[in-house]
């Protein structure tokens, strides 16, 4: 009995380190290519964005009025669910987004819209995005 209590001991340590390990790992590469054209920002004034584009669980694309300017921000870590709910939700007391903020997935339940987990921002890289 004891050498399966041992096993049971190590099995569970090496299982939940490969689950921290997957939720922090390096982005994939981002469809649209993009090409950075200026420095990052760590706040972007909600005034200066009127749509974003979901890339992946990793990448939003936040486009100015007239599409020409867009910021690429990747997050720091994994946020499971954001591209299948393909809409988040953020608050700020702040007329800007900020990479300190939390933004939430917005899962759809029947006719109902639920908050899912929060996931930290990171900084605001403008881009220009490949065609």
């Amino acid at each position: 009995m004891k050498p399966v209590r041992l096993i049971a001991f190590f099995a569970v340590p090496l299982t939940l380190t490969a689950c921290m390990q997957g939720e922090t790992r390096e982005a994939p590469p981002v469809e649209p290519a993009a090409e950075v054209i200026g420095e990052a920002r760590n706040c972007l004034p909600i005034t200066q964005f009127s749509n974003t584009r979901i890339r992946d669980d990793w990448t939003i694309d936040f486009i100015g009025g007239a599409g020409n300017n867009v910021w690429r921000v990747t997050l720091p870590n994994r946020c499971s669910g954001l591209k299948s709910a393909d809409s988040f939700t953020y608050e700020t007391s702040l007329s800007q987004l900020c990479n300190t903020d939390i933004i939430y997935p917005l899962q759809r339940f029947g006719s109902d819209l639920r908050r899912g987990a929060g996931c930290g921002m990171g900084q605001f890289v403008p881009v220009r995005l490949a065609r």
